[in-house]
């Protein structure tokens, strides 16, 4: 079978065509970009954040990143689930002036302390912009990048299992269904398969619903409960954050997580869409939009952004990497934050679909790390390279629940990838025997999109 070529230009494909590609960049984020606000009202006992305001920030951040970075990288931003940890310490504060405070009343704390997280990338962009983006990248090497690529996919693994044990039969389906259109799909269908596992599987969960089938836990596939309550139009629930030096300190140390993640994932785009985006539009300008599209969702109630594994996972397997597909669904986000009975809706959509479908995307981001060293050349023979690779994976995949310290009266969670990224620039910077230089392999360095 002839290998598809990657479109760049997906207006060729017809308005029609590219629609149906936005929609399913669209699916592909949704399940994880409203699983953050759900875990944040768990936290703070129903008064947290709104699956409206983080759908509506999920798509004017995305587009905000889009205008940023010259319209040339297409990456989705959604929630980030690093800020997970900070969000449940500040509903815990209790001293102070949080003493007499409520859930609600504390929010809008550590939606400020996402503000001052965005505008730490700001920092972060502005060195890369003086010392150039060349000398940064010395410091991620394939050796580097490779295993934090891996780490990426391979620490979304869990959730695509925990998701699709919910009905292991549902989930198989939709992973089917993507296997069969990716591989014997013609036209069309070829690079929608998984927005046609959505709808087959949702059709299939439909069928099983009214037949008695549960989940796991007993419950039914579908609870359309919310649906039936959800306006038809309204508006998000927006509010203004606040600042405080406490839940600063608690928020904002977590940019340096999302920033090794960020550098990661334009590693990742980068490599799949063979594209040199760290240094076009450049690392500083990526930073730069990811960090205010962070800042901004903060200013009024929404989580932080980060760019998503999942889409990235939809440009390997639809080949389309033309960014206006990802920027239409950053408008389908948007217009679905004003819509709470549809984005309800497709909020029913079963866990299982996610894990079946996430099977792939997850896999597919692990490969592409895989790639980069083997088309850079890596060479585990060396001692060197298999330490610094090694604590990679073992700090990305074993840290389950990230690294958790004090400094001072402050608790600071970093993520599992944070500390694997940490590591492996710090190996990679204290150990002899480099045996690597850029510029030698071209076609390898331009795959990881940091070529000189």
């Amino acid at each position: 079978m002839k290998q598809q070529e990657p479109i760049y230009d997906a207006m060729t494909l017809g308005k029609g065509r590219v629609a149906i590609l936005g929609l399913q960049h669209m699916f592909a984020m949704f399940g994880a970009t409203i699983l953050v606000p759900i875990l944040v009202n768990s936290y703070f006992h129903g008064e947290g954040l709104s699956v409206q305001v983080t759908l509506f920030f999920a798509g004017i951040g995305t587009l905000l990143f889009h205008v940023l970075s010259k319209f040339k990288v297409p990456a989705f931003l959604g929630s980030s689930f690093a800020f997970l940890g900070g969000f449940a310490t500040v509903a815990e504060l209790d001293s102070g002036k949080f003493a007499d405070m409520s859930y609600g009343e504390k929010l809008p704390y550590a939606c400020g302390g996402i503000v001052v997280a965005g505008l730490l990338y700001l920092v972060l962009a502005l060195i890369v912009k003086a010392v150039g983006v060349k000398k940064v990248m010395r410091f991620l090497p394939p050796v580097v990048t490779g295993p934090i690529i891996v780490c990426i996919g391979l620490g979304l693994a869990p959730s695509a299992i925990s998701n699709a044990a919910t009905c292991w039969p549902l989930a198989l389906i939709a992973l089917a269904v993507v296997i069969i259109f990716n591989i014997w799909g013609k036209g069309m269908f070829k690079i929608i398969p998984i927005l046609m596992a959505v709808v087959i599987a949702y059709i299939a969960a439909l069928i099983m619903n009214a037949c008695g089938v549960t989940a796991a836990d007993g419950s039914p596939l579908l609870n359309m409960a919310a649906v039936s309550s959800a306006k038809v139009v309204g508006l998000p629930d927006f509010f203004v954050a606040k600042f405080d030096i406490t839940a600063i300190l608690v928020m904002a140390p977590i940019a340096i997580a999302s920033m090794m993640e960020h550098v990661g994932d334009i590693s990742a785009i980068s490599a799949t869409t063979k594209r040199n985006f760290i240094e076009d539009p450049g690392l500083n300008r990526t930073l730069l939009g990811d960090g205010l599209a962070t800042a901004l969702a903060g200013l009024f109630g929404g989580p932080a952004n980060t760019t998503y594994g999942e889409n990235t996972g939809v440009l390997e397997l639809s080949k389309v990497y033309d960014p206006r597909v990802v920027r239409l669904a950053a408008c389908y986000a948007i217009a679905l934050s004003f819509i709470p009975k549809i984005s309800q809706i497709i909020g029913t959509m079963p866990a299982a679909i996610i894990g079946g479908i996430s099977f792939i995307l997850y896999g597919m981001i692990s490969a592409i790390g895989i790639r980069n060293m083997v088309e850079n050349r890596v060479d585990f023979t060396n001692s060197r390279n298999l330490i610094i690779a090694a604590a990679i994976m073992v700090c990305g995949l074993g840290l389950g629940n990230g690294l958790t310290f004090k400094i001072g009266s402050v608790t600071i969670t970093l993520t599992a990838l944070a500390v694997a990224s940490i590591v492996g620039i710090v190996l990679n910077a204290i150990l002899p025997g480099k045996d690597y230089e850029f510029g030698t392999n071209q076609t390898g360095d331009e795959n990881r999109g940091v070529h000189i």
